[in-house]
């Protein structure tokens, strides 16, 4: 009962990899709203964590919806006081390539996925901040940091959120909060059809929930890419090249061409801390001892 009397929301959570998360944190003592946008399947799965001898209960509300949103998160703190972890999990897929796709289901997928996300996470922020503790988790996809033919809707959506927890991270730190991404591998709804039946077989969601815990318990990582699927757990890692200095005269164009490989090899490179590395490592490479951020806000 590691999550004794923590209190977590997981969104997407009537059935598939959401509900498997819901039923995990139940299980490890979290008290768990379970979130989707049927209300039945919401409610139902808040059923069956109660019938267990958890503690849970179900809302229905679309994470596009921000007044819908911010009722759930008014109706928690009525309940229990306090919101310690979200588990930002709905999602939609609209396949298709891109030479296909109709820009309306773009802006479909990415508003459920990153603007879903971000409407929840701004929900539950300021009560985060003033309480200074919060673990939230986002879902990417190998879609999102590799590419995947047919996703480029989905794609962009996913590598967005993984800046948007860089970023959180880093604001959140010095309030509690830890922010990381969650990039599962599971046979749900949403993988019908995409991966094989052979594959989906060995892809219970169950093999991926219990991942979430290390991002979310006490003591969890802050800006981690776990990436799990079949009972398998990796980390993956935005990296940044020791690189080239080329300089800026009237073949530096060449330049760049003639240094790619030294631009490209991975021998030495770094996760940056934050994205002003990239700025600080050009200027001291072009010889300047120069302070890189105007104001820190």
């Amino acid at each position: 009962m590691n999550l004794q009397d923590r209190v977590a929301i997981v969104t997407g959570a009537g059935g598939g990899l959401g509900k498997s998360h819901a039923r995990l944190l139940a299980g490890l003592g979290a008290k768990v709203v379970v979130n989707d946008m049927n209300a039945v399947s919401a409610e139902q799965a808040a059923a069956e964590i109660v019938a267990q001898g958890g503690d849970a209960i179900g809302i229905g509300a679309s994470v596009t919806d921000e007044q819908a949103i911010a009722r759930m998160v008014e109706t928690v703190m009525e309940r229990w006081g306090r919101i310690d972890i979200l588990i930002n999990n709905a999602g939609i897929l609209r396949d298709k390539s891109f030479a296909k796709m109709d820009l309306a289901d773009f802006r479909l997928v990415v508003d459920v996925h990153l603007m879903g996300a971000a409407i929840c996470t701004k929900a539950v922020w300021d009560i985060m901040r003033d309480q200074r503790y919060g673990r939230i988790v986002m879902t990417t996809s190998s879609s999102g940091l590799y590419g995947n033919f047919g996703q480029a809707n989905y794609g962009a959506a996913k590598m967005a959120l993984v800046g948007l927890m860089q970023t959180l991270a880093l604001e959140g730190e010095k309030y509690g909060i830890r922010v990381n991404c969650l990039a599962p591998t599971a046979a749900t709804q949403m993988t019908q059809g995409v991966l094989s039946s052979e594959a989906l077989g060995q892809l219970s969601p169950d093999l991926v929930s219990p991942g979430l815990f290390a991002l979310v318990r006490d003591e969890a990582p802050t800006r981690a890419i776990l990436c799990a699927g079949a009972g398998h757990f990796a980390r993956a890692n935005v990296t940044l090249t020791h690189g080239a200095y080329v300089g800026g005269s009237a073949e530096a164009a060449d330049g760049v061409v003639a240094a790619w490989d030294d631009i490209s090899d991975r021998a030495g490179e770094v996760v940056p801390d934050y994205g002003f590395t990239q700025a600080e490592r050009e200027i001291a490479s072009a010889g300047h001892d120069l302070p890189t951020m105007a104001l820190q806000h």
